[in-house]
């Protein structure tokens, strides 16, 4: 049975979901303003792989990961860009999508966008309104009252009061308690804005994510994700609005993804170590940087350094060469009673342990270059592909990396040059074809002769 780490409880706890073969999952997802950075990456390619799992696992998953289309970096960056918050927010949830797309993460059930929801955010924060759990104040903005919520801080470990003699509290004279959040932000002028029972503005960031997975999931659902920056204030926030407003548990489990970090320190755009994934893709094959995320356990703190990468390069060849030379069906079928198949779902039903499950790889390729076994070349594949990685011909894989700058070292040179060297090969000109084969080695081209005939792959 499938056991998840649920940080509400501070414990792995079987996975039993509300309906029996059932499973609803909602992400938080990115505030569409700028490029995908790499936590932004670790977030799509974690809960894509815990989605894969819960599917292989035979439930009927819906996913559902929003995209917040409104808020105040938005405003600010379209009115530095002087261009519309609609056109620069689509140009980056395209970028968004082609990121997702090319790090092979499939797109979630659903993907609502903040502003199609409004409506629904109002109706929620009037009912907390109503409820005497939020008020309105003479500024035309809306406050949820935190005091009136006795479960606040459950999620985090926070208490009220050490939060008050903790954290760094801006003081706004109009809020009635300095820890009370915002539910509705009456309008500036020039901000876009949409009507309200307290007049016109927009919603606040918590309250978006109560509304929307309520829309598409109701009011109690199975599994909520996000990083582990947003565990508070976000989902404390969320749990506040939505169990305030239902009187019953809003989230059964609570997965939350450990920060990526630069060289051991936390990546952050003050520090100046801050990466795109586009960057990122620039220098790597989109397949190793799913590969070096996966390596690590998703609650587990990613290192990024060029090293981390290249390792997890390597340590991918080493997998694809396993697989080379032996055809093996697109879509074989899993048999769950041989060992190393066993090892793979006990480590993926551990809390979503891709370490062990990738070690488990590791087990195989070792078998399949020892047996040159069909059988076991297809189950390497079939598990690598429970992951998403691994699907590409293995050829393919191997010779398809970047070449850097003006290198005359292309496939088409690489082929004309190994035709070259057999034409010495055959004339006895072994000389000439040991010249050939340092050339092109010294560029990192490595030659593989066999019964078949000459192959090659970047080192």
């Amino acid at each position: 049975m499938l056991k998840i780490y649920n940080s509400l409880a501070r414990a792995k706890q079987s996975f039993v979901p509300l309906i029996p073969g059932k499973a609803s999952i909602y992400v938080c997802g990115m505030t569409v303003y700028d490029y995908c950075h790499l936590g932004h990456a670790r977030v799509m390619v974690v809960f894509d792989m815990a989605v894969r799992w819960l599917q292989t696992s035979g439930f009927d998953v819906t996913y559902v990961r929003n995209i917040t289309d409104i808020d105040d970096k938005i405003i600010k960056r379209a009115q530095e860009n002087n261009e519309s918050i609609e056109v620069l927010t689509n140009r980056f949830i395209r970028a968004m999508d082609e990121d997702a797309a090319a790090l092979a993460v499939a797109p979630p059930s659903h993907e609502p966008r903040a502003t199609r929801y409004v409506e629904n955010m109002v109706v929620m924060i009037r009912t907390l309104v109503d409820k005497g759990i939020a008020y309105a104040a003479s500024n035309g903005d809306v406050y949820y009252a935190v005091h009136k919520f006795p479960g606040y801080g459950k999620l985090s470990g926070k208490s009220l009061d050490d939060l008050r003699a903790g954290e760094r509290v801006i003081i706004d004279p109009h809020k009635n308690d300095p820890l009370d959040f915002v539910l509705w932000k009456a309008a500036k002028p020039g901000e876009p804005q949409w009507d309200s029972p307290w007049g016109g503005g927009r919603p606040g960031w918590h309250i978006e994510c109560s509304a929307m997975s309520e829309h598409y999931l109701g009011e109690h659902f199975d599994i909520h994700g996000g990083g582990q920056d947003l565990q508070f204030p976000h989902h404390e926030n969320e749990i506040a609005q939505s169990e305030g407003a239902h009187d019953h548990p809003f989230v059964n489990y609570w997965m939350h993804n450990g920060f990526v970090r630069v060289d051991d320190e936390k990546m952050s755009k003050s520090l100046g170590n801050f990466f795109t994934v586009r960057e990122v893709l620039a220098r790597y094959q989109p397949e190793v940087v799913r590969f070096f995320i996966l390596r690590a356990h998703y609650r587990s703190p990613l290192n990024y350094s060029d090293q981390h990468l290249e390792d997890a390069r390597h340590a991918l060849d080493r997998l694809y060469i396993a697989l080379k030379g032996n055809e093996v069906p697109a879509a074989a079928t899993i048999n769950w009673n041989e060992p190393h198949a066993q090892r793979f779902m006990e480590a993926m039903n551990d809390d979503f342990n891709t370490p062990d499950a990738v070690a488990v790889l590791f087990e195989l390729a070792n078998e399949t270059n020892r047996t040159k076994s069909q059988q076991d070349t297809a189950l390497l594949k079939a598990l690598g592909g429970l992951l998403g990685l691994l699907q590409r011909d293995p050829q393919q894989h191997l010779q398809n990396k970047a070449v850097v700058g003006d290198s005359t070292f292309t496939p088409e040179y690489i082929e004309q040059m190994i035709q070259q060297r057999l034409a010495a090969r055959t004339t006895r000109n072994f000389t000439e074809a040991d010249r050939i084969r340092k050339e092109l080695s010294d560029a990192d081209i490595l030659l593989e002769d066999d019964a078949q005939g000459t192959t090659w792959r970047r080192k």
